[in-house]
C-alpha cells in the first residue's frame, strides 16, 4: 500500500517538472513590446481606395475625392519579381479592378451608323415644256401633292404652237402630192413632244387649238413647282421638280476608322423613330469614294423600297452592321479598356499565376485593327493569359508609386507624378520622354447609379441656360457661370468607382477650370472659346457615364462645321431647332443634330 501511494506522488513530480519545463520554453521567447508595436504603427502607410498615388503618414481623407483614406498593405510585396504589383483581394474590389481571360477568337464589330433618309436620285425628274408659252391654268397648285403619269398638270397657250397647226393644216392639203411636208409638220409638234394620239386629235378636229394641255411625263411627288398662273415661260424651263418616293435611299454617316469594316453587300438591320418596333434590313449599295474634309466622314449607302410611303426625306435613321474581318485564323482580342496607350506603346497589366495575391506584371503589346469594343492582339500576349480589363489606372500608379515598371515609366525607377497615369493632374511638365496620351476606356453606363446620372442631368440643365444666352448674344452670364458651379458641387462622386471614377474626376478639374475663365472673360467672343471647351468636357463626360433629364427629356449632341475657325464645335441641347451658341443671331440655324445622349 505504501509503495502504490510513493509512486503517485513520483508521477504527480513528475507532471510538474514537465509543466515547468514548457512554461519556460515558451517564455523564453521575445514578446512583443509596447515600442515595436508602436513603431509599426507609425511606419503604417494610409492611402485612398480611390486614388492609390495619395500616401499619407495616418489616418485622414482625401485631398482630391475627400474619401477616407485605408491602412496600405505591406506584406504583399513578400514574393514575386521585382516589377509584379501585388493588390490585395480589399483593393481590388474598391478599385473595381476586373479581369479577362484572352483567348483565340474570331473578331466582329458591331458598327453604329446615323444617317438620314433621302430621295433616290435616280427617280427625281424635272417636268420641262419644249416650247415658249403662257401658263393659262394649273391643275397642280401646292408642292406634296401626288401625281401620275399621264395626269394634266397645266394648260397653257403657246403663239408658236398656234403657227405650228396653221402649217400643218396647209400642208394637210397637199398630202397626197407632197407628203414629206406633212411628215415633217408632224415632226415638228413630235420634237416638242406631243403625242401621235395629240397630234391625230389636231387633225381630226381641222381647227386650231389656242390652249393646249400638259401631261406629266412621270409619276411621283411635286417636289418644287415652278410657275404660277398667268407666268410666261420659254423653251426648256422647268414647270415641276418630280420626285418618285416609292423607293428610298438611306445615307449614312462612317467615320474613316469604321470604313475599313464595311463592305459592299453588308447586311444592315435599320431602326426609325418616326416607324417604331419595324425593323428594316437592307445592303450596302455604295461607299462614298471621298471623305468629307470638315465631319471626317464617307456616306454610305443603303436602297429600301417605300410602296406605302411610310419613309419620308430627311427622317432620321440608325443602321447596325455586324461585320466580321476577311480573315481565316482565329486571333487574340483584348478589350479596349485594358489597354493604356502612349505615343508609342500599348500597355496591358497580366496577371501572374501561380500567386497567393492577385499580382499583375507590365507588358507591352502590338495591336492590330480596332474591332468594336476589342482591339486585335498582333504579338505580346498568348492564349489562355489573364489580363486586368478595368481599373487598370490603379495597378499602374501603384506600379509608378513603387518605382516599378510602368506605362510613364517603362525602365522603372521612382515617378514623382501626382496623378493617374497618362492624366494630366497639374504640376510641372516636361517636353523630354514619351509624351503623355490618354488611355482609352470602355465605361458600362448600365453600372453608372440613376442617382449620379440624375445629378449629371442638373448639371446640364444650369449648362443650357448658359447655352441659350450665348445663343441670344447676351454676354451677361455671371449668375448661369454660378449655376452650373453649384451644381457641380452637387455630384456625388463617391457614387461611381474604377474609370467611372477617373473619368468624371477628369471631366470635372477640367470643367472647373473653364468657369473660372468664364468667370473673368470681358467679350462673347473669349465667353464663346471656352464655351466650346466645356462643352466638350461636359458632352464627353455624359457620353461615358450616362445621364438622366428632368421631365425625361432628350439630349441632342449639335454640331456647327463652322465653329472654332471651321475646325467644328459641339453643344448639348434639349430642343431639335438649332440655336447656335457659337455664333448667336448672326448664325442662328447654322448646325444639325448628330445624335443623341441617354
Amino acid at each position: 500500500m505504501k509503495k502504490i501511494i510513493n509512486n503517485k506522488w513520483v508521477l504527480i513530480v513528475a507532471v510538474l517538472l514537465v509543466g515547468i519545463f514548457i512554461g519556460t520554453k515558451m517564455g523564453s521567447s521575445s514578446p512583443v513590446t509596447e515600442e515595436e508595436t508602436t513603431e509599426e504603427v507609425k511606419n503604417q502607410i494610409w492611402t485612398c481606395s480611390m486614388h492609390p498615388q495619395i500616401q499619407e503618414k495616418g489616418p485622414g481623407q482625401c485631398p482630391l475625392c475627400g474619401m477616407d483614406l485605408i491602412p496600405m498593405d505591406n506584406d504583399l510585396n513578400a514574393e514575386g519579381m521585382p516589377d509584379e504589383v501585388p493588390m490585395s483581394d480589399a483593393a481590388m474590389k474598391l478599385a473595381d479592378i476586373q479581369t479577362y481571360k484572352v483567348k483565340l477568337e474570331k473578331p466582329e464589330k458591331e458598327i453604329r451608323l446615323l444617317g438620314r433618309v433621302k430621295p433616290d436620285e435616280r427617280l427625281m425628274y424635272s417636268q420641262t415644256v419644249h416650247f415658249p408659252g403662257r401658263v393659262e391654268r394649273l391643275y397642280i397648285n401646292f408642292t406634296g401633292e401626288k401625281v401620275y403619269k399621264g395626269q394634266k398638270l397645266a394648260t397653257v397657250y403657246s403663239t408658236e404652237l398656234v403657227t405650228a397647226q396653221k402649217e400643218l393644216f396647209e400642208v394637210l392639203k397637199t398630202e397626197e402630192t407632197a407628203p414629206y411636208l406633212v411628215e415633217a409638220a408632224r415632226n415638228k409638234l413630235k420634237q416638242w413632244k406631243f403625242s401621235d394620239k395629240q397630234i391625230a386629235a389636231i387633225e381630226k378636229s381641222g381647227k386650231v387649238q389656242t390652249d393646249i394641255d400638259i401631261f406629266s411625263d412621270y409619276s411621283g411627288y411635286v417636289m418644287m413647282r415652278m410657275v404660277s398662273r398667268g407666268d410666261h415661260f420659254k423653251e426648256g424651263d422647268v414647270l415641276f421638280e418630280i420626285t418618285d418616293l416609292s423607293k428610298v435611299w438611306v445615307l449614312f454617316e462612317a467615320y474613316e476608322n469604321d470604313l475599313p469594316w464595311i463592305r459592299l453587300g453588308d447586311d444592315l438591320e435599320i431602326e426609325l423613330k418616326s416607324v417604331p418596333g419595324v425593323l428594316f434590313k437592307g445592303k450596302v449599295k455604295f461607299i462614298d469614294p471621298f471623305l468629307d474634309p470638315k465631319t471626317r466622314v464617307a456616306y454610305v449607302r443603303v436602297e429600301l423600297p417605300n410602296r406605302k410611303g411610310n419613309l419620308k426625306p430627311d427622317m432620321f435613321a440608325n443602321g447596325i452592321i455586324t461585320s466580321k474581318l476577311p480573315i481565316q485564323e482565329d486571333v487574340i482580342l483584348v478589350p479596349k479598356s485594358s489597354v493604356l496607350w502612349t505615343g508609342k506603346r500599348a500597355v496591358v497589366y497580366v496577371k501572374v499565376p501561380d500567386r497567393e495575391h492577385n499580382t499583375f506584371i507590365y507588358r507591352e503589346i502590338i495591336l492590330g485593327e480596332d474591332a468594336g469594343d476589342f482591339y486585335i492582339v498582333k504579338t505580346g500576349l498568348e492564349d489562355g493569359e489573364i489580363i486586368a480589363s478595368n481599373g487598370v489606372f490603379k495597378i499602374d500608379a501603384s506600379a509608378q508609386l513603387a518605382g516599378k515598371k510602368s506605362m510613364m515609366n517603362p525602365t522603372g525607377g521612382k515617378s514623382s507624378t501626382g496623378g493617374h497615369a497618362g492624366m494630366d493632374m497639374g504640376g510641372d511638365k516636361s517636353d523630354s520622354g514619351d509624351k503623355k496620351m490618354e488611355p482609352m476606356v470602355m465605361i458600362d453606363k448600365k453600372k453608372v447609379p440613376t442617382k449620379f446620372k440624375t445629378q449629371l442631368g442638373k448639371v446640364v440643365d444650369s449648362y443650357l441656360t448658359l447655352k441659350d444666352k450665348l445663343a441670344n448674344d447676351d454676354s451677361n452670364i455671371k449668375s448661369a457661370v454660378k449655376s452650373i458651379k453649384n451644381s457641380l458641387k452637387g455630384v456625388d462622386m463617391s457614387l461611381v468607382l474604377g474609370d467611372a471614377h477617373n473619368a468624371w474626376m477628369k471631366a470635372l478639374k477640367s470643367m472647373n477650370k473653364d468657369l473660372k475663365l468664364l468667370d473673368k472673360s470681358v467679350s462673347i467672343d473669349e465667353q464663346r472659346a471656352t464655351f466650346l471647351k466645356l462643352s466638350k468636357s461636359l458632352s464627353d463626360v455624359a457620353k461615358q457615364l450616362g445621364i438622366k433629364m428632368s421631365g425625361n427629356k432628350t439630349v441632342y449632341l449639335e454640331f456647327c462645321p463652322m465653329a472654332d475657325n471651321n475646325n467644328g464645335g459641339y453643344w448639348l441641347s434639349t430642343e431639335k431647332l438649332i440655336k447656335n451658341p457659337y455664333f448667336g443671331k448672326k448664325m442662328s440655324k447654322c448646325g444639325s443634330i448628330k445624335g443623341e445622349i441617354k
